[in-house]
């Protein structure tokens, strides 16, 4: 079931791609401790291949998938911009389509607090 005031809030997970763990550490920190972040998960071992000036790159990366909220995401590529190491990070997000309402209030509840 989806609650109602999750709905209104809109929860969206924010994929961020860093160049290596200690990037993607600091990066999700201070999402959460700036509270446009409920939860930070860091995924590391991730290949990547991108096109990039021209040519296809290839690059050992790491992901942050932040839980947030729709309102918080310009916030969140602003905050990501200002501190990351590439020209162009890569910061999308995604909207959640349905989920557990618990954890969607508890995503609201600490992004709005």
């Amino acid at each position: 079931m989806f609650c109602q005031h999750a709905a209104i809030m809109e929860p969206v997970l924010v994929y961020i791609t860093a160049q290596d763990k200690q990037e993607a550490e600091k990066l999700a920190r201070a999402l959460l401790e700036a509270r446009l972040a409920a939860c930070a998960n860091i995924l590391t071992g991730v290949t990547s291949l991108y096109w990039w000036q021209g040519a296809v790159q290839e690059s050992a990366e790491c992901v942050v998938v932040a839980k947030s909220v729709k309102s918080r995401v310009q916030s969140i590529i602003d905050k990501v911009k200002s501190m990351h190491s590439y020209s162009c990070p890569c910061v999308v997000a995604l909207p959640i389509q349905a989920g557990y309402h618990e954890f969607l209030d508890w995503i609201v509840q600490e992004t709005t607090a």
